[in-house]
């Protein structure tokens, strides 16, 4: 997924960190804000993900449309490539937003590859504004 999003999947010590970060999010009960479904693989070799998609609901100030203040974030959707064109994308993001719907949550946002733009317009997603963001890991650029 991160190499499809942005070419780059370095190795390094935010697997740790992010595996770490998700078992706290998962185990934190009723009141959890991170949500994953997945669809395990049962091709030779044991057992492994064939797919999954995991979002989180973010609290932010209630709005007239967003009485509640609850949105959900996408973060990712992947496919094993020996698993694609079997609906696991769609059953593994439907289950998602019906996760986030029981949650309460209003707009849900995601950013996406080209090749899943068709999946997700399907499920009814469309463009809502063009974001503007500032990466803070990287010195800014003067101008």
């Amino acid at each position: 997924m991160f190499m499809a999003m942005s070419g780059r999947d370095e190795p390094g010590a935010w697997e740790a960190a992010a595996e770490e970060r998700v078992r706290e999010q998962l185990a934190g009960g009723a009141a959890r804000a991170l949500g994953a479904f997945v669809v395990d693989g049962d091709a030779g070799g044991g057992p492994h993900l064939a797919a999954c998609a995991v979002g989180r609901v973010e609290e932010r100030l209630p709005a007239p449309a967003h009485p509640e203040g609850r949105f959900g974030f996408v973060f990712n959707v992947c496919t094993d490539p020996h698993y694609r064109g079997l609906g696991h994308a769609r059953a593994t993001t439907g289950a998602l937003l019906a996760w986030f719907a029981e949650r309460g949550v209003t707009r849900v946002d995601l950013h996406a590859t080209p090749e899943a733009e068709p999946l997700y317009r399907s499920l009814g997603f469309a463009e809502h504004s063009i974001p503007l963001s500032l990466d803070l890991s990287r010195p800014p650029v003067p101008r």
